[in-house]
């Protein structure tokens, strides 16, 4: 007897778009967007050109624009971290899920942070824009600051910057040295950082004195 056919199952809506999503993501960050095309991008999800522009039909523009939006939402959330236990504690652990997003998504996170096309815009550059203010208010929310001031805001925003570069650096050197040791690493700098700022701002001062006692 013949074994039967595996049964087909019809991806949602949501399913599709994201499998879409991903197969684009991958292709823009492998190659500058402008020699990426729809069949290209039909090609690497498996479907047919039509089924894309049903999904996007704003084209390639909208694609990638979707695409780095997808990007940006996971890594927004990475430093969403419950606020229990030491602070530097939680930033290693909200560190440790970022850089498995790094890892995980190497190609997706270069096509976010590294610009320089022409189909980037002011709204791709407010999704990549987006992503550091989200991590900043998640950074201050554990510091406990509700109103920071303009040298402790600009430190944090510093900070993340470094750990965007950190990043794209790491994957240029092959991922050296381990996640572990960078994230360490890391977490250091914030509390570098932080010290040099404490000693021009107060408010950063008493902050840097809380880290200590908390370990």
């Amino acid at each position: 007897m013949t074994p039967a056919a595996p049964a087909y199952r019809r991806l949602s809506v949501e399913e599709r778009r994201s499998q879409l999503l991903d197969a684009a993501l991958t292709l823009f960050a492998h190659r500058v967007p402008e020699e990426v095309s729809l069949d290209d991008v039909a090609e690497a999800a498996g479907v047919s050109r039509p089924l894309v522009y049903r999904y996007f039909p704003g084209g390639k523009q909208q694609l990638y624009e979707a695409a780095l939006r997808s990007a940006a939402e996971e890594l927004e959330q990475c430093f969403d971290e419950p606020r229990e236990g030491p602070l530097l504690s939680r930033l290693a652990r909200a560190l440790d899920r970022y850089l498995t997003f790094v890892d995980e998504h190497d190609a997706g996170f270069s096509a976010l942070l590294q610009g320089g096309s022409v189909v980037e815009t002011s709204r791709t550059t407010a999704t990549v824009d987006g992503v550091r203010r989200a991590a900043a208010v998640h950074i201050l929310s554990h510091l406990g600051v509700t109103e920071p001031g303009p040298r402790l805001r600009m430190t944090v925003r510093m900070w993340i910057t470094a750990v965007e570069a950190a990043s794209l650096i790491w994957l240029d050197e092959d991922k050296q040295p381990p996640a572990d040791e960078l994230r360490d690493w890391l977490v250091d700098q914030f509390v570098a950082v932080l010290s040099v700022t404490a000693r021009r701002d107060a408010q950063t001062a008493a902050l840097v004195e809380t880290l200590v006692v908390d370990g």
